[in-house]
Protein backbone atom coordinates (compact mmCIF):
# COMPACT_ATOMS: atom_id res chain seq x y z
CA UNK A 1 0.00 0.00 0.00
CA UNK A 2 1.56 3.73 -0.74
CA UNK A 3 1.75 6.66 1.48
CA UNK A 4 1.66 8.63 -1.08
CA UNK A 5 -0.69 9.48 -4.10
CA UNK A 6 1.75 12.69 -5.59
CA UNK A 7 4.98 10.42 -6.69
CA UNK A 8 6.72 11.99 -3.75
CA UNK A 9 8.62 10.76 -1.31
CA UNK A 10 6.62 9.96 1.93
CA UNK A 11 8.91 12.26 4.03
CA UNK A 12 8.20 14.63 2.01
CA UNK A 13 6.92 18.20 3.90
CA UNK A 14 5.16 21.34 3.05
CA UNK A 15 6.25 24.92 3.12
CA UNK A 16 6.23 25.59 6.62
CA UNK A 17 3.52 28.34 6.93
CA UNK A 18 3.17 31.39 10.06
CA UNK A 19 6.95 30.06 11.17
CA UNK A 20 5.82 26.35 12.29
CA UNK A 21 7.95 23.66 12.24
CA UNK A 22 7.49 21.38 8.98
CA UNK A 23 5.33 18.33 9.69
CA UNK A 24 7.23 14.85 10.48
CA UNK A 25 4.94 12.80 7.90
CA UNK A 26 7.26 10.01 8.06
CA UNK A 27 6.52 9.68 12.23
CA UNK A 28 2.87 9.83 11.53
CA UNK A 29 3.13 6.95 9.15
CA UNK A 30 5.40 4.88 10.97
CA UNK A 31 3.34 5.31 14.17
CA UNK A 32 -0.11 4.52 12.09
CA UNK A 33 1.83 1.09 11.05
CA UNK A 34 2.79 0.34 14.64
CA UNK A 35 0.68 -2.52 14.93
CA UNK A 36 2.44 -3.93 12.03
CA UNK A 37 5.70 -4.05 13.77
CA UNK A 38 3.86 -5.24 16.94
CA UNK A 39 2.78 -8.27 14.32
CA UNK A 40 6.24 -8.80 12.91
CA UNK A 41 7.90 -9.79 16.57
CA UNK A 42 5.07 -11.35 17.33
CA UNK A 43 5.29 -13.83 14.65
CA UNK A 44 9.33 -14.06 15.03
CA UNK A 45 8.85 -14.84 18.73
CA UNK A 46 5.78 -17.46 17.85
CA UNK A 47 7.78 -18.84 15.07
CA UNK A 48 11.17 -19.49 17.46
CA UNK A 49 12.99 -17.84 14.46
CA UNK A 50 15.49 -16.53 17.46
CA UNK A 51 16.20 -19.89 18.32
CA UNK A 52 16.96 -21.72 15.14
CA UNK A 53 19.24 -18.69 14.40
CA UNK A 54 21.45 -19.01 17.22
CA UNK A 55 25.11 -17.82 17.07
CA UNK A 56 25.51 -17.65 13.46
CA UNK A 57 24.29 -16.80 10.13
CA UNK A 58 21.49 -18.56 8.57
CA UNK A 59 19.95 -18.43 4.88
CA UNK A 60 16.27 -18.45 4.25
CA UNK A 61 15.50 -21.13 2.62
CA UNK A 62 17.13 -23.19 5.52
CA UNK A 63 15.16 -21.72 8.41
CA UNK A 64 11.99 -21.82 6.56
CA UNK A 65 12.29 -25.69 5.99
CA UNK A 66 12.96 -26.54 9.73
CA UNK A 67 10.39 -24.08 10.52
CA UNK A 68 7.77 -25.77 7.73
CA UNK A 69 7.07 -22.25 6.13
CA UNK A 70 6.95 -21.27 3.04
CA UNK A 71 10.23 -19.71 1.48
CA UNK A 72 9.10 -16.71 0.10
CA UNK A 73 7.03 -15.46 3.02
CA UNK A 74 9.48 -16.39 5.41
CA UNK A 75 12.15 -14.49 3.64
CA UNK A 76 9.55 -11.44 3.50
CA UNK A 77 9.66 -11.19 7.44
CA UNK A 78 13.12 -11.99 7.84
CA UNK A 79 13.71 -8.90 5.85
CA UNK A 80 10.75 -6.70 7.37
CA UNK A 81 12.86 -8.12 10.88
CA UNK A 82 15.66 -6.88 9.36
CA UNK A 83 14.47 -3.21 9.21
CA UNK A 84 13.14 -3.30 12.75
CA UNK A 85 16.64 -4.40 13.49
CA UNK A 86 16.33 -7.63 14.65
CA UNK A 87 17.93 -9.46 12.36
CA UNK A 88 20.46 -8.21 10.10
CA UNK A 89 21.25 -9.24 6.83
CA UNK A 90 25.01 -9.03 5.44
CA UNK A 91 24.26 -10.95 2.32
CA UNK A 92 21.67 -11.72 0.07
CA UNK A 93 19.39 -14.04 1.97
CA UNK A 94 21.23 -14.59 4.73
CA UNK A 95 20.63 -13.72 8.30
CA UNK A 96 21.75 -13.32 11.91
CA UNK A 97 20.63 -11.85 15.26
CA UNK A 98 20.87 -8.70 16.27
CA UNK A 99 21.81 -7.61 19.56
CA UNK A 100 17.88 -7.02 20.10
CA UNK A 101 16.89 -10.08 18.40
CA UNK A 102 18.41 -12.46 20.51
CA UNK A 103 16.41 -10.98 23.50
CA UNK A 104 13.82 -13.48 21.73
CA UNK A 105 16.40 -16.31 22.47
CA UNK A 106 14.67 -18.72 24.90
CA UNK A 107 17.98 -20.17 26.68
CA UNK A 108 18.87 -16.50 27.57
CA UNK A 109 18.19 -15.55 31.33
CA UNK A 110 17.48 -12.18 30.33
CA UNK A 111 14.97 -13.68 27.90
CA UNK A 112 12.40 -11.54 26.58
CA UNK A 113 10.37 -14.37 24.51
CA UNK A 114 7.81 -14.95 26.71
CA UNK A 115 6.98 -11.47 27.72
CA UNK A 116 7.03 -10.76 23.52
CA UNK A 117 4.66 -13.85 22.75
CA UNK A 118 2.30 -12.55 26.14
CA UNK A 119 1.99 -8.89 24.75
CA UNK A 120 1.40 -9.99 20.95
CA UNK A 121 -1.39 -13.11 22.14
CA UNK A 122 -5.18 -12.10 21.02
CA UNK A 123 -5.94 -11.96 24.98
CA UNK A 124 -3.68 -8.97 25.46
CA UNK A 125 -4.57 -7.31 21.85
CA UNK A 126 -8.01 -7.59 20.90
CA UNK A 127 -9.39 -5.80 24.04
CA UNK A 128 -7.17 -2.47 22.03
CA UNK A 129 -10.00 -2.50 19.19
CA UNK A 130 -12.33 -1.12 21.77
CA UNK A 131 -10.12 1.68 23.20
CA UNK A 132 -12.17 4.19 21.90
CA UNK A 133 -15.48 3.12 23.80
CA UNK A 134 -12.85 2.17 26.88
CA UNK A 135 -12.13 6.34 26.02
CA UNK A 136 -15.89 7.20 26.16
CA UNK A 137 -17.08 4.85 29.24
CA UNK A 138 -14.17 4.57 31.11
CA UNK A 139 -14.86 0.85 31.52
CA UNK A 140 -12.32 -2.04 30.17
CA UNK A 141 -12.60 -3.20 26.80
CA UNK A 142 -11.36 -6.55 27.60
CA UNK A 143 -14.58 -8.01 29.45
CA UNK A 144 -16.87 -6.66 26.18
CA UNK A 145 -14.28 -8.81 23.91
CA UNK A 146 -13.99 -11.98 25.98
CA UNK A 147 -17.16 -11.82 28.21
CA UNK A 148 -15.34 -11.91 31.13
CA UNK A 149 -12.56 -9.95 32.96
CA UNK A 150 -8.95 -10.57 32.40
CA UNK A 151 -7.70 -12.94 35.37
CA UNK A 152 -10.85 -15.25 35.12
CA UNK A 153 -9.78 -15.39 31.38
CA UNK A 154 -6.36 -16.55 32.67
CA UNK A 155 -7.81 -18.83 35.05
CA UNK A 156 -10.02 -20.30 32.53
CA UNK A 157 -6.99 -21.15 29.81
CA UNK A 158 -4.24 -23.01 31.67
CA UNK A 159 -1.57 -22.36 28.80
CA UNK A 160 -2.38 -19.01 28.30
CA UNK A 161 -2.00 -18.78 32.03
CA UNK A 162 1.75 -20.44 32.23
CA UNK A 163 2.25 -17.83 29.54
CA UNK A 164 1.63 -14.97 31.72
CA UNK A 165 3.55 -16.34 34.93
CA UNK A 166 6.51 -16.58 32.59
CA UNK A 167 5.84 -13.26 30.80
CA UNK A 168 5.69 -11.50 34.23
CA UNK A 169 8.72 -13.31 35.44
CA UNK A 170 10.65 -11.64 32.79
CA UNK A 171 9.28 -8.23 32.96
CA UNK A 172 10.30 -8.66 36.98
CA UNK A 173 13.59 -9.72 35.75
CA UNK A 174 14.52 -5.23 35.76
CA UNK A 175 13.30 -4.96 38.60
CA UNK A 176 15.01 -7.82 40.67
CA UNK A 177 18.37 -6.74 39.26
CA UNK A 178 18.10 -3.38 40.96
CA UNK A 179 15.54 -3.56 43.85
CA UNK A 180 17.96 -5.19 46.05
CA UNK A 181 20.35 -2.63 46.20
CA UNK A 182 18.33 0.27 46.13
CA UNK A 183 17.05 -0.42 49.44
CA UNK A 184 17.83 -1.70 53.28
CA UNK A 185 16.04 -4.27 53.06
CA UNK A 186 18.34 -5.52 55.99
CA UNK A 187 16.42 -3.72 58.67
CA UNK A 188 13.69 -5.92 58.26
CA UNK A 189 13.04 -9.75 59.66
CA UNK A 190 10.61 -10.97 57.22
CA UNK A 191 9.49 -9.43 53.79
CA UNK A 192 5.82 -10.52 52.56
CA UNK A 193 5.52 -10.26 48.57
CA UNK A 194 1.81 -9.76 48.18
CA UNK A 195 0.91 -10.74 44.76
CA UNK A 196 4.42 -11.76 43.87
CA UNK A 197 4.11 -14.58 41.72
CA UNK A 198 6.69 -17.07 41.18
CA UNK A 199 8.75 -15.44 43.56
CA UNK A 200 11.50 -13.60 41.17
CA UNK A 201 11.70 -10.29 42.81
CA UNK A 202 11.60 -11.75 46.60
CA UNK A 203 14.49 -14.80 45.59
CA UNK A 204 16.54 -11.59 44.34
CA UNK A 205 16.12 -9.47 47.51
CA UNK A 206 16.53 -12.61 49.85
CA UNK A 207 19.99 -13.63 47.95
CA UNK A 208 20.76 -9.80 48.53
CA UNK A 209 20.00 -10.12 52.05
CA UNK A 210 20.88 -13.23 53.79
CA UNK A 211 19.64 -12.39 57.45
CA UNK A 212 16.15 -11.87 55.92
CA UNK A 213 12.85 -13.89 55.79
CA UNK A 214 10.92 -13.84 53.06
CA UNK A 215 6.82 -14.71 52.77
CA UNK A 216 5.22 -15.09 49.33
CA UNK A 217 1.58 -14.58 49.09
CA UNK A 218 -0.66 -15.37 45.76
CA UNK A 219 -3.14 -17.16 44.36
CA UNK A 220 -2.66 -21.12 43.98
CA UNK A 221 -2.22 -20.08 39.99
CA UNK A 222 0.37 -17.07 40.69
CA UNK A 223 2.29 -19.44 42.98
CA UNK A 224 2.52 -22.73 40.67
CA UNK A 225 6.55 -22.26 39.74
CA UNK A 226 7.79 -20.32 43.32
CA UNK A 227 9.01 -23.22 44.67
CA UNK A 228 11.37 -24.21 41.70
CA UNK A 229 12.26 -20.47 42.01
CA UNK A 230 13.30 -20.74 45.35
CA UNK A 231 15.11 -23.56 44.63
CA UNK A 232 17.11 -22.39 41.93
CA UNK A 233 18.10 -18.91 43.93
CA UNK A 234 18.82 -21.41 46.98
CA UNK A 235 16.59 -19.62 49.39
CA UNK A 236 14.02 -22.15 49.46
CA UNK A 237 14.71 -22.50 53.50
CA UNK A 238 14.42 -18.67 54.14
CA UNK A 239 10.99 -18.43 52.59
CA UNK A 240 7.46 -19.50 52.64
CA UNK A 241 4.18 -19.30 50.83
CA UNK A 242 0.46 -18.38 51.62
CA UNK A 243 -2.47 -18.72 48.84
CA UNK A 244 -5.16 -16.63 49.52
CA UNK A 245 -6.86 -13.56 47.99
CA UNK A 246 -5.84 -9.83 48.35
CA UNK A 247 -8.93 -8.45 48.15
CA UNK A 248 -9.96 -10.68 51.46
CA UNK A 249 -7.07 -10.67 53.30
CA UNK A 250 -3.46 -10.73 53.64
CA UNK A 251 -1.41 -12.35 56.20
CA UNK A 252 0.53 -10.85 59.23
CA UNK A 253 3.97 -12.08 60.25
CA UNK A 254 6.24 -9.61 58.34
CA UNK A 255 7.72 -5.67 59.23
CA UNK A 256 7.15 -5.05 55.70
CA UNK A 257 5.48 -5.51 52.50
CA UNK A 258 5.66 -5.32 48.84
CA UNK A 259 3.49 -5.13 45.91
CA UNK A 260 4.84 -4.77 42.62
CA UNK A 261 2.86 -4.20 39.69
CA UNK A 262 -0.51 -5.02 41.56
CA UNK A 263 -1.52 -2.02 42.46
CA UNK A 264 -1.65 -0.73 38.52
CA UNK A 265 -3.89 -3.59 37.58
CA UNK A 266 -6.60 -2.14 39.87
CA UNK A 267 -9.01 0.88 40.25
CA UNK A 268 -8.71 3.28 43.05
CA UNK A 269 -11.27 1.45 44.95
CA UNK A 270 -10.14 -2.24 44.62
CA UNK A 271 -6.56 -0.73 45.34
CA UNK A 272 -7.56 1.14 48.50
CA UNK A 273 -8.81 -2.33 49.85
CA UNK A 274 -5.36 -4.06 49.06
CA UNK A 275 -3.67 -1.37 50.70
CA UNK A 276 -6.33 -1.30 54.01
CA UNK A 277 -6.06 -5.44 54.06
CA UNK A 278 -1.50 -4.15 54.07
CA UNK A 279 -2.50 -1.68 56.70
CA UNK A 280 -4.48 -4.47 59.20
CA UNK A 281 -1.65 -6.88 59.23
CA UNK A 282 1.39 -4.45 58.96
CA UNK A 283 3.22 -3.56 62.52
CA UNK A 284 3.36 0.01 63.55
CA UNK A 285 6.76 0.25 63.02
CA UNK A 286 6.06 -1.75 59.57
CA UNK A 287 6.89 -0.17 56.00
CA UNK A 288 4.67 -0.51 52.59
CA UNK A 289 7.10 -0.87 49.08
CA UNK A 290 5.17 -0.04 45.90
CA UNK A 291 7.02 -1.32 42.98
CA UNK A 292 5.28 0.61 39.81
CA UNK A 293 5.83 3.19 37.04
CA UNK A 294 5.38 6.96 38.66
CA UNK A 295 4.21 8.87 36.22
CA UNK A 296 4.86 12.59 35.72
CA UNK A 297 2.95 15.51 36.82
CA UNK A 298 3.24 16.85 33.08
CA UNK A 299 4.30 14.67 30.05
CA UNK A 300 7.47 15.22 28.66
CA UNK A 301 7.33 14.52 24.53
CA UNK A 302 10.84 13.55 24.87
CA UNK A 303 10.67 10.72 27.39
CA UNK A 304 9.69 7.28 26.33
CA UNK A 305 5.64 6.70 25.77
CA UNK A 306 6.12 3.54 27.22
CA UNK A 307 4.62 4.11 30.73
CA UNK A 308 1.54 6.08 29.32
CA UNK A 309 0.92 3.49 27.33
CA UNK A 310 0.98 0.78 29.66
CA UNK A 311 -1.57 3.25 31.33
CA UNK A 312 -3.89 2.78 28.40
CA UNK A 313 -3.24 -0.70 28.34
CA UNK A 314 -4.59 -1.07 31.75
CA UNK A 315 -7.47 0.70 30.93
CA UNK A 316 -8.20 -1.58 27.99
CA UNK A 317 -7.25 -4.86 29.27
CA UNK A 318 -8.04 -4.69 33.21
CA UNK A 319 -9.57 -1.25 34.45
CA UNK A 320 -6.48 -0.37 36.45
CA UNK A 321 -3.92 2.56 35.44
CA UNK A 322 -0.77 4.32 36.36
CA UNK A 323 -0.46 6.92 38.65
CA UNK A 324 1.93 10.15 39.99
CA UNK A 325 3.22 10.33 43.04
CA UNK A 326 0.26 12.63 44.00
CA UNK A 327 -2.22 9.34 43.02
CA UNK A 328 -0.11 7.38 45.54
CA UNK A 329 -0.16 9.65 48.34
CA UNK A 330 -3.82 10.10 48.14
CA UNK A 331 -3.84 6.09 47.87
CA UNK A 332 -1.98 5.87 50.89
CA UNK A 333 -3.55 8.70 52.93
CA UNK A 334 -6.85 7.73 52.59
CA UNK A 335 -5.41 4.31 53.70
CA UNK A 336 -3.76 4.63 57.01
CA UNK A 337 -0.06 5.71 55.21
CA UNK A 338 1.99 8.40 54.53
CA UNK A 339 4.08 8.63 51.49
CA UNK A 340 7.29 8.89 52.80
CA UNK A 341 9.68 8.63 49.66
CA UNK A 342 9.92 7.60 45.94
CA UNK A 343 13.10 6.54 44.45
CA UNK A 344 13.61 5.88 40.80
CA UNK A 345 14.83 2.44 39.70
CA UNK A 346 16.56 3.43 36.68
CA UNK A 347 17.41 1.91 33.94
CA UNK A 348 14.23 0.19 34.87
CA UNK A 349 10.91 2.30 34.22
CA UNK A 350 10.18 1.26 37.93
CA UNK A 351 10.12 3.79 41.37
CA UNK A 352 9.95 2.38 44.74
CA UNK A 353 7.60 4.03 46.99
CA UNK A 354 8.31 4.03 50.20
CA UNK A 355 5.08 4.82 52.70
CA UNK A 356 4.43 4.33 56.44
CA UNK A 357 1.83 3.72 58.76
CA UNK A 358 0.05 6.91 60.11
Amino acid sequence: MSHTTTGRPATATAPPEGGRPPVDREQITRLVCAHMETRAIGAMAALGIADRLGDGERPAGELADELSCDPDALHRLLRALTALGLVSEARPAHFALTGQGALLRTDRPDSLHSFVRMCTDPAMLDGWRGLEGAVRTGRPAFDEAFGTDFFTHLAREPELNDLFNAAMRQNTGAAARILPAAYDFGRFTTLADVGGGDGTLLSAVLCAHPGLRGLLYDTAEGLAQAGATFAAAGVADRCTTATGDFFTSVPAGADAYLLKSVLHDWDDVRSERILGHCREAMPPDGRLLIVEPVLPDVVDAAASPLPHLSDLNMLVNLGGRERTRADFAALCARTGFELADVTPLAPARYSLVEAVPV
